[in-house]
């Protein structure tokens, strides 16, 4: 953690951590990803990218926010109940001040052609922050044939039928726990 281990020093650590990320990131929770993974796992080791890509898949499949669910997790992973709160709130605070702001000046900018081009190229910028972190997620976690294959049928149902996270993020992990389960009863 790099030397910071308790009391007012981690809640520091934490609350630059997260903030940082929080007002660094437009688009919200997958756009997050990145530099929460940066902030997390390169920065501060406070995770690795196996236990990042645990946090993602649970917040995944908990209500609320990917990224708002993770920084719960490491917070409370870090420093209880009081790390998990203190984390998250570091996290929001900047998007509820921000939005208050934006909420007051949006009114009378929205139709602005300079304030619709901003957004749609925020959007663009967003997309390709979503397929960074899923291309450094793949590296740690799509690692052999099951994997590929958890990974393509995951794909295929949720792009081509919609099935809910909540349900794919349940049967892959059951999938997994079951090729454990066979691997271990073949030795």
């Amino acid at each position: 953690m790099n030397g910071e281990t308790t009391g007012a020093r981690l809640y520091a650590a934490l609350f630059r951590a997260f903030f940082r990320v929080g007002i660094l990131t437009f688009g919200g929770g997958y756009a997050m990803l990145p530099i929460l993974r940066r902030e997390v796992v390169e920065t501060n080791a406070w995770c690795t990218d196996e236990e990042l890509a645990d946090y993602y898949a649970v917040g995944q499949c908990t209500p609320g926010i990917i990224a708002v669910n993770t920084a719960t997790f490491i917070g409370y992973k870090l420093a209880g109940v009081p790390g998990g709160v203190f984390a998250t709130l570091s996290l929001t605070l900047p998007s509820f001040v921000i939005i208050l702001i934006i909420a007051s000046l949006l009114k009378s900018f929205a139709d602005y052609p300079v304030v619709v081009n901003a957004f749609a190229g925020i959007r663009v910028a967003v997309v390709a922050l979503i397929l960074n972190a899923v291309l450094k997620l793949m590296k740690s976690s799509v690692v052999d044939k099951l994997t590929w294959c958890v990974f393509a049928a995951v794909l295929l149902v949720t792009v081509l039928f919609g099935v809910s996270p909540v349900i794919v993020v349940v049967v892959s992990g059951a999938v997994g726990v079951a090729a454990k389960v066979w691997g271990e009863a073949r030795k």
